[in-house]
């Protein structure tokens, strides 16, 4: 009964402490930054000693399904399709991929909207043919991000992100007669690792710095008038204080409206850290395709 307990209270902690407190102290700052799939993996052991014990079963169960909800495998939205596709993907560079390759699989896509982070290609002349593989479309590009419309651009411009040498790119584009302004960015992400090795030093200053990116990104959402989109790899899980700041700057977050499953961006990590947040839209599919061609997975949603 003690170890049903205990887990349920394990799991029920860190689910708090990650959502409510997040980034603000760092033992909560690791919880928030950890995988929600690691708290199931008691979840056998507990279930069976209860089962063995014969008691205690119907808490272990409570915990199970508390991790279960937290890793987002019970997520399932109604989905609809919609008018306007919208795709972000980091490609890594391009070293998974060839130019051929990576316009193709975007291509079958039909996406109104391409947003793509590292896209600083490595190997000399990657990016010219990728482009002409990518008849139809315009591209903007800032730093390491570049931003793909087959819409009409109205302008573009470039914000340097503090303490970074990345800059977010600002399209506002024309779809159905009204501007829609799409930010593409791809802020840093915490050392989480350097905390293993008791490097806490580095573990703040990059907490800090990147909430002063995303204090940069919130800024951009709170001067934008009208529909606002913001997508890319945002390096933040679902839960804690950054998540809240870019889905109160910029709306929903399109997975939470539209998605099924934990949608795990980042696969190696069973993490999903690539969003699409929009005000003035309404998401009506999202989905992670399981491209290989990166570390990452696209992430295309569906708005009206």
């Amino acid at each position: 009964m003690t170890l049903a307990w205990t887990y349920l209270l394990l799991v029920a902690l860190a689910w708090a402490s990650g959502e409510g407190i997040g980034e603000r102290m760092v033992p909560t700052l690791l919880l928030a930054s950890t995988p929600p799939v690691l708290w199931l993996l008691p979840a056998p052991m507990v279930l069976a000693w209860t089962l063995w014990r014969r008691q205690g079963r119907r808490v272990a169960l409570a915990g199970t399904l508390l991790a279960v909800l937290g890793v987002g495998l019970l997520h399932w939205t109604p989905q609809s399709e919609g008018t306007l596709r919208v795709v972000t993907y980091n490609v890594l560079g391009g070293v998974q991929t060839t130019p051929d390759n990576l316009a193709a699989h975007l291509r079958t896509l039909d996406a109104d909207v391409i947003l793509l982070q590292e896209a600083r290609f490595t190997r000399p002349g990657f990016e010219a043919a990728f482009l002409a593989r990518m008849p139809g479309y315009h591209a903007q590009r800032a730093s390491e991000v570049m931003t793909l419309t087959r819409l009409p651009v109205l302008d573009s411009r470039r914000v340097l992100l503090p303490g970074i040498q990345r800059e977010v790119l600002v399209t506002r584009i024309q779809w159905q007669g009204q501007p829609l302004t799409v930010v593409n960015a791809h802020p840093g992400t915490v050392q989480v690792k350097g905390a293993l090795a008791g490097e806490f030093a580095s573990l703040q200053l990059t907490r800090d710095r990147r909430a002063a990116q995303v204090q940069a990104l919130a800024d951009i959402g709170a001067q934008t008038t009208g529909r606002v989109l913001l997508g890319g790899d945002l390096n933040t899980p679902p839960r804690g204080q950054v998540y809240r700041r870019l889905r109160a700057a910029y709306g929903p977050d399109a997975h939470d409206v539209a998605g099924r499953g934990p949608g795990w961006t980042f696969p190696s990590l069973y993490a999903r850290i690539d969003h699409q947040f929009a005000r003035g839209l309404t998401a009506t599919r999202a989905q992670t395709l399981p491209w290989t061609l990166s570390d990452h997975r696209p992430l295309l949603v569906a708005y009206r």
